[in-house]
């Protein structure tokens, strides 16, 4: 799966490596990057291999909370036109909705979704990584990113209800705690934010919308011609549905705006289909928890969208040829 993100992510690396006393242009070598990445922010570069420079730093240096020290210093400006169109919204629940829109131009792994009940919204964030590998170092950039954004339009000291992750908490909460404050938790369903409706309303007395429409019209033809396949949208659509048990053909379809009829027809002509998607994406998640993280059994049964834990031991079997538990155990004796 050959995904693209913008160079731009790794704004900041340079500093924090140093500063937790990695040689940054070495780290960029061990994951196949050059260090031209860091000076031009546009270039598209493979996700998988920010991904692995990313968690390699986090280990090497023993700061567990590595990308979150990144997303420290974001600034609107870092997301390019996005960006730019984000500013000059009128409110931030416009700003969300354009960040959603245009979510593929920055990162083609992220999945970006934004639920809203009785007055509270929940923003979901992950990252489609493949083959298992870890990614609790861009779930934690991506999140740190969010909430400085939405501080762009609330003001530094403001406060979310609650911040979400599914990893287990690190051994020294102190970035945590001065990134987000006392509201973050672990071992969660989901990752990402939860706030009030009326956040969302907050006006931007600052907005520009002559700015925006000349950024809008920019962004609509990159994303022309970006065209993501419906494969990609897909799997960013599903990763966010499997754990509410609702990740069904009719509700991916409804989220895209589309009948299953044709995402069915787009997915053939792309030589996959529907299941076969959130197979691949089961497989990868269960990687990712089962054999890199001590959540209980049943909770990974249900973040992979399964009713009952001996249906996700059947089908684990079916997949591994070994039982989830026989792989846990088989992770302990090797550690």
């Amino acid at each position: 799966m050959n995904v693209l993100v913008r160079a731009a992510s790794l704004t900041h690396y340079l500093e924090v490596a140093r500063s937790v006393g990695l040689d940054p242009l070495r780290m960029l070598a061990d994951a196949e990057l050059t260090p031209h990445v860091l000076k031009d922010p546009d270039l598209r570069i493979p996700v998988p291999r920010v991904n692995d420079l990313l968690e390699r730093s986090a280990a090497a240096s023993g700061v567990e909370a590595f990308g979150l020290r990144m997303a420290e210093s974001r600034q609107l400006s870092n997301l390019g036109p996005v960006g730019m169109l984000i500013r000059d919204q009128p409110t931030l629940r416009e700003s969300l909705a354009v960040l959603v829109r245009y979510q593929v131009l920055l990162n083609g792994a992220m999945s970006l979704r934004i639920e809203e009940s009785a007055g509270v919204v929940v923003i979901r964030e992950d990252v489609v990584a493949g083959e298992g590998a870890p990614v609790r170092q861009a779930i934690e950039l991506g999140v740190g990113v969010m909430v400085r954004l939405m501080r762009q339009f609330l003001g530094a000291q403001w406060r979310p209800r609650r911040i979400c992750f599914t990893h287990a908490a690190p051994k020294d909460l102190a970035t945590h705690l001065r990134v987000f404050g006392p509201c973050v938790e672990f071992k969660h369903d989901f990752n990402g934010i939860v706030c009030t409706a009326s956040d969302l309303d907050t006006v931007n007395p600052s907005g520009d919308p002559a700015m925006a429409r000349y950024a809008q019209q920019l962004l609509d033809t990159a994303l022309e011609a970006q065209n993501p396949s419906m494969s990609e949208e897909v799997r960013r659509t599903a990763l966010l549905l499997l754990p509410s048990g609702r990740c069904s053909m009719e509700q991916v379809a409804m989220h895209l705006g589309l009948v299953c009829r044709t995402v069915q027809r787009r997915l053939a002509e792309e030589g996959t289909s529907f299941s076969d998607l959130v197979n691949e994406l089961r497989v990868d998640l269960a990687t990712r928890h089962v054999k890199n993280s001590d959540r209980p059994l049943t909770e990974v049964a249900a973040l992979l969208g399964f009713s009952a834990p001996s249906g996700f031991s059947r089908w684990y079997q079916s997949q591994f040829e070994c039982s989830p538990s026989q792989t846990r155990q088989a992770q302990a004796r090797v550690h």
